[in-house]
């Protein structure tokens, strides 16, 4: 995957699902990453872990988008005012979501294409945060609430019917005593 293009995103991995986020410089993607992992520690998320920051390769692969980090970026943050910080990262992940900070396109009610993305040529589900919105409360709902792309179909017991592309999944597991 060396070969693979790189794009100005970071990506971390929350639970299950990995989510690139994509901004202009300067727009927080790398304190939205400090800030999931930071979830995981004492929030919401069981598990967050740095994929990549700043850079990523990304390639379609059946159907996905896998994304790694550049092999010299592999495992560094830059946390603003503070510096490079080494923390532990996952060398890759499957993206299921994209966040694009600062983006001028987010509506309060977004529907159809306003929340679905092309990279690489997959279809991964979209996030629009608007500029100076707070998007940590977005993403964790977002992640551990919302049915996963990849589910297999729900039966009837859990309250809704099957039916072609009607795709369902249990929200990630919040820690015990959260609701």
């Amino acid at each position: 995957m060396s070969d693979a293009p790189t794009i100005h995103a970071s990506v971390v991995l929350a639970g299950a699902r990995a989510i690139l986020i994509r901004g202009p410089a300067g727009s927080g993607k790398s304190r939205l990453v400090l800030n999931l992992i930071q979830s995981a520690a004492n929030g919401p998320l069981i598990f967050a872990r740095l994929v990549a920051d700043d850079r990523v390769h990304v390639q379609a692969a059946h159907g996905r988008l896998v994304a790694r980090p550049p092999a010299a970026l592999a495992g560094l943050l830059e946390v603003r005012g503070i510096g490079i910080q080494q923390l532990p990262f996952e060398p890759m992940a499957v993206v299921s979501w994209v966040v694009d900070l600062d983006a001028a396109t987010s509506t309060r009610m977004p529907e159809g294409t306003a929340t679905r993305t092309v990279i690489a040529g997959v279809g991964l589900r979209r996030l629009a945060v608007a500029p100076g919105c707070d998007p940590v409360p977005m993403v964790l709902a977002a992640v551990t609430a919302l049915p996963s792309s990849s589910a297999a179909a729900c039966s009837p017991e859990n309250g809704r019917p099957v039916q072609p592309d009607d795709r369902c999944a249990a929200p990630l597991p919040l820690r015990a005593g959260q609701a």
